[in-house]
């Protein structure tokens, strides 16, 4: 018989590629994780990993292992859903890995409305990059994720995750005031002026509204800057494995050019503050720019990029009913 811990196991050392890294996921030794690996492959009656390097790799029969185990994990993800939900599943705690600006857009304001209509239903919410929060869901150190699609990004294909779709935000182009395509903007900003989401006669955009929204923030009459008349100009962005500098140097990778960062912060507070001082100019989410104080600076809307966010949990497990709230939460602030 197959002990089911030991196929958590094989899943963390196949997701992190080696021992040592699978153990601190785990919160085991790693000479307890190698004992696992060892009597599963006794169990099993084959290898299931060779070396490859500092770090080991999947054979063949390791391979298929991993499939079944991907299935008998979801199954009993879906068994504790239906318990839980023929328990009533009206208290427990769920804990949401998240990044900062959909904490502030669609999380806190969920997590508000759930404390009037399911106050037994506790949510800790773990502050998170984007691009960490579906290691934290499959290492199960999170229930939930919300996170942004970015190249490498588990596809619908994966068995191990269900992905929700929430929202999809353009990117504004943040521009020193004297840059020569700050020139462009019809409205003037009084430096230090907060930045609000506006549409073209100047009312407020709801977030649900982002994609069928015609303004741009504070500059309603701005015409939308072309990717390509960017090529050369020095750059302000994240660091590299950040999937928003992905998916920025993709969108300029599509327009012919590949941008130079010569200037990197995750805090988008930061980026905008070093394009006041002129140090280069950017591309930035639009709800990262919302309630923020910009001074000396320009925002234009530049076509092409598009940050999409999704909220994922492991598969099997979207019908429990906590997660099930919490997911019909973020859905109704944040619709697709």
């Amino acid at each position: 018989m197959i002990d089911t811990r030991r196929l958590r196991t094989l899943r963390a050392v196949a997701d992190h590629g080696t021992v040592t890294a699978a153990a601190a996921t785990l919160h085991l030794t790693p000479s307890a994780v190698s004992q696992q690996l060892v009597a599963l492959e006794h169990e099993v009656g084959h290898r299931l990993f060779t070396r490859d390097g500092r770090g080991v790799r999947l054979t063949a029969v390791g391979t298929i292992m991993l499939r079944h185990a991907d299935e008998v994990l979801a199954q009993l993800e879906r068994a504790e859903a239906e318990v839980a939900s023929y328990a009533g599943g009206e208290a427990g705690e769920v804990t949401v890995a998240c990044f900062a600006t959909a904490i502030s857009a669609v999380l806190a304001p969920a997590v508000a409305a759930l404390r009037l209509k399911a106050p037994a239903l506790q949510v800790r919410v773990r502050d998170v990059e984007g691009d960490q929060g579906l290691a934290m869901l499959l290492d199960e150190r999170a229930d939930l994720a919300v996170v942004v699609e970015y190249r490498g990004w588990p596809d619908a294909a994966d068995r191990r995750l269900s992905r929700v779709p929430l929202y999809a935000e353009p990117f504004d182009l943040v521009l020193p005031d004297d840059h020569p395509l700050a020139a462009g903007s019809s409205t003037t900003r009084v430096a230090g002026d907060p930045v609000t989401l506006t549409g073209p006669e100047g009312e407020p955009v709801a977030l649900a509204d982002l994609e069928s929204a015609p303004g741009t923030l504070a500059e309603p009459g701005s015409e939308p800057v072309a990717l390509a008349d960017l090529a050369g100009e020095t750059w302000i962005g994240p660091h590299p494995g950040n999937p928003i500098r992905d998916v920025i140097a993709f969108a300029c990778e599509q327009a012919g050019f590949t941008p130079e960062f010569a200037h990197c912060s995750d805090d988008f507070r930061a980026v905008v503050a070093l394009v006041g001082a002129g140090a280069g100019i950017a591309l930035v989410p639009r709800l990262a720019l919302r309630d923020m104080t910009l001074t000396g600076v320009t925002v234009r809307p530049a076509p092409g990029p598009e940050r999409r966010v999704f909220a994922a949990v492991r598969r099997g497990a979207a019908a429990h009913p906590l997660l099930r709230q919490v997911l019909d939460t973020l859905r109704a602030i944040a619709p697709a």
